[in-house]
């Protein structure tokens, strides 16, 4: 299995990523826009579109208010296994720190992941980052 971490630095505070992040039906206007072009709720799943056509149920399993952590679950015919966590962090300045792990199988799925996820951090940093309000 391959774990791929992430983390970046968003201009922005805290609550405000987190207030976003929990959204768990709003990926397409308030996480990630431009990335994802659409989020359907679907019982305690997402039915979500990426820019590049792909579709994907994400299972909701687990969201912490208290430490500002969502994890979900997507299972496919292509992917055997794929589970994620994203977390919140206040940095001293009063921006964020946004930390996400995904680990899937197959391990031949990591690269196409990896580059998916730089793509959903960039959209992330566009429209959450201070410069972008």
């Amino acid at each position: 299995m391959t774990s791929i971490h992430k983390q970046i630095i968003i201009d922005a505070k805290p609550d405000d990523v987190w207030d976003a992040l929990r959204d768990f039906g709003a990926l397409h206007t308030r996480l990630v826009p431009g990335f994802v072009t659409d989020t359907k709720l679907d019982g305690d799943a997402r039915i979500v579109t990426f820019s590049n056509g792909t579709v994907a149920r994400e299972i909701l399993v687990d969201c912490d208010e208290t430490r500002r952590r969502l994890v979900y679950a997507i299972v496919s015919e292509r992917i055997r296994q794929h589970s994620a966590s994203a977390q919140v962090f206040a940095e001293a300045d009063g921006r964020t720190r946004f930390v996400w792990i995904a680990d899937v199988l197959p391990n031949e799925i990591a690269p196409y992941m990896d580059a998916q996820m730089d793509l959903g951090l960039a959209a992330m940093q566009k429209a959450l980052g201070r410069s972008a309000a």
